[in-house]
C-alpha cells in the first residue's frame, strides 16, 4: 500500500496547469448510456476513480476510447443494465449511472454504492426523483432495481435536510432527458458541475433551462446525439494547490483556474491575508490564470461550509491544515456532512490544537506544526495531511494515500515540481535497515 515521506520546510513556487474536475467528469461519462452515439470528452483527469467508471461503462456496454485527457465513449450493447457491486463498492459516483440506464434502456440494478466514510449519505433523494418520474424502486439483494416503460415528466423537490444533492440532481436531470413531457426539477443542486453536464446533455439535444439555478426545466425528447464536450477545471483541486501556495508562505501560479467557482474560498483566503490575484482580467473566469502569495501572518477566520455557492465541504480539511498555523482561534462549522472530521485527530498528531464539540472545530493557531506519521481515512482529509506535512518541521509519512489518488492525479510530482519534497513508496515493503557503522579502531582496542 502506498505513502507519502514528506520532508517540510520547503517553499512553493512556479507554475502548474488545474486538471478537468473529477466529480465533473464521472456524471459526464455516464452521459454516453443516453444515447447509442459517441461521445467526446476533453480534459478528463488521469485518476483512479476514472478508471473505475471506465470499467464500469465497460460491464454495462459502452466501449471507452482512452484512459484520461480525451476520451471517447459508445454506447454499443444496450442489454446490459446490472451495474454489480464488485464494481460498485469502489466509489459512491457509480449511482449516477442508475438515472441514464433506466431512461434509456427501462431498467436498471445498481449496487448500493461506496466510497469515502465519513457518515451516512442516503441515496433516498435519487429514488424519490426516479419514483415521481414513474420508476417503480425496489431494493433486492443489495441491488436498487429500476423498471419503467418511459419516464413522464413531472415536478419534483429534491431539497434534503443539508440541502440539495448534487448526484441526485445528476441523475434525475439526466434521466428526465427521455422522459415524456416536462420536467421541474425544484431545489436542484446549483454546483457548477451540474452545469457543465447540463451543457453536455444540450449539446447532445436534450432542452434544459435553468442550470446554476435552484430550478431546472427538462423538456424530454425522444433520442440524443453525439457531442464533444471539454470538462471544467476541478475546483476542489485548484482550491488545494492554492492552499499548498500560502500553508509555504509561496508564490504559485495556477493556470486554468475556476475563479468564478471559487469565490466563497477565494474569499475566506483573502479575509486570512492569501492573495489570489488574476494575470488577465480579459481571461474567462471560469478558467483564467492566477497567482496565490500570502502575507507572512495568516488571520484566523471563521467557516461554515454550504452548499454551492457557499464554502464547499470538499475544502473544508485542507483550509483546517492552513488555519493551524493563523495567529489566533479560528472556527469550522460543518453543515454538509457533521462527521466529517476523521483528519482532526491525525492533525493533533503533528501539533495542532484542535477542539471539537459536534459538527464544530475551534482552531488555535500554534507557531509550527512537527512531522508525524499520520494516516489517511478519506480524500479530502488526505490532502489535509499531505497539506500539513509541506508545512511541518522534519518528517511526515502519510499512509494509505490510495484515497488520494482517488481525486487528486499523481499529487506528489506536481507538488515536488512546485519545490515540494515527497517521495512515494510501498509502505508494506519493509525499508532496508541502517548498515552497522564500524567501531574506531582505538575503540577496538580498548573492548578487546
Amino acid at each position: 500500500m502506498d505513502a507519502f515521506r514528506i520532508q517540510g520546510g520547503s517553499r512553493l513556487s512556479g507554475r502548474i496547469a488545474i486538471d478537468g474536475s473529477k466529480n465533473a467528469s464521472l456524471p459526464l461519462m455516464a452521459a454516453a448510456l443516453l444515447t447509442d452515439q459517441p461521445i467526446t470528452l476533453r480534459g478528463v483527469p488521469a485518476l483512479a476513480d476514472i478508471g473505475n467508471m471506465s470499467r464500469l461503462l465497460g460491464e454495462l456496454g459502452v466501449t471507452v476510447h482512452g484512459l484520461h485527457g480525451t476520451i471517447t465513449l459508445q454506447s454499443t450493447d444496450e442489454s446490459p443494465t446490472h451495474a454489480r457491486y464488485e464494481m460498485v463498492k469502489t466509489m459512491r459516483a457509480s449511482i449516477c449511472v442508475l438515472g441514464p440506464v433506466l431512461a434509456r434502456r427501462g431498467r436498471a440494478s445498481v449496487a448500493m454504492p461506496g466510497g469515502c466514510v465519513f457518515g451516512e449519505r442516503p441515496v433516498d433523494l435519487h429514488l424519490r426523483g426516479l419514483e415521481a418520474l414513474g420508476a417503480r424502486i425496489e431494493l433486492r439483494g443489495g441491488d436498487i432495481v429500476a423498471q419503467a416503460d418511459r419516464l413522464v415528466g413531472t415536478t419534483i423537490f429534491l431539497g434534503g435536510p443539508f440541502g440539495s444533492t448534487v448526484l441526485g440532481t445528476a441523475n434525475v436531470m439526466s434521466a428526465a432527458t427521455l422522459a415524456r413531457g416536462r420536467t421541474v426539477i425544484e431545489s436542484a443542486a446549483c454546483e457548477p458541475e451540474i452545469a457543465d453536464l447540463a451543457e453536455l446533455l444540450n449539446a447532445m439535444g436534450a432542452r434544459i433551462t435553468g442550470a446554476g439555478t435552484p430550478r431546472l426545466i427538462i423538456d424530454g425528447v425522444d433520442e440524443l446525439g453525439p457531442a464533444d464536450h471539454r470538462v471544467i477545471p476541478d475546483r476542489i483541486v485548484a482550491s488545494t494547490y492554492a492552499v499548498a501556495a500560502a500553508i509555504t508562505n509561496g508564490d504559485v501560479t495556477l493556470n486554468d483556474f475556476p475563479y468564478d467557482n471559487l469565490l466563497a474560498v477565494i474569499d475566506r483566503l483573502s479575509q486570512m491575508g492569501v492573495r489570489v490575484e488574476r494575470h488577465h482580467p480579459d481571461e474567462d473566469p471560469r478558467r483564467c490564470t492566477v497567482q496565490v502569495t500570502t502575507q507572512r501572518v495568516l488571520r484566523p477566520v471563521m467557516i461554515t461550509t454550504q452548499p454551492y455557492p457557499g464554502y464547499p465541504t470538499d475544502l473544508q480539511a485542507q483550509m483546517m491544515a492552513l488555519l493551524c498555523l493563523a495567529e489566533g482561534n479560528s472556527m469550522i462549522a460543518e453543515k454538509i456532512y457533521p462527521e466529517r472530521f476523521m483528519h482532526v485527530a491525525e492533525l493533533a498528531r503533528m501539533g495542532a490544537q484542535l477542539f471539537r464539540q459536534g459538527p464544530t472545530v475551534m482552531i488555535q493557531g500554534v507557531k509550527r506544526l512537527v512531522g508525524a506519521p499520520v494516516m489517511a481515512s478519506d480524500l479530502r482529509g488526505s490532502a489535509c495531511l499531505v497539506l500539513a506535512g509541506l508545512a511541518a518541521e522534519g518528517t511526515t509519512t502519510v499512509s494509505r494515500v490510495y484515497h488520494l489518488d482517488r481525486g487528486y492525479a499523481r499529487m506528489e510530482e506536481t507538488l515536488n515540481a512546485l519545490g515540494a519534497k515527497i517521495e512515494r513508496f510501498n509502505a508494506d515493503v519493509p525499508e532496508p535497515a541502517d548498515q552497522p557503522v564500524p567501531m574506531p579502531a582505538q575503540l577496538v582496542e580498548i573492548f578487546r
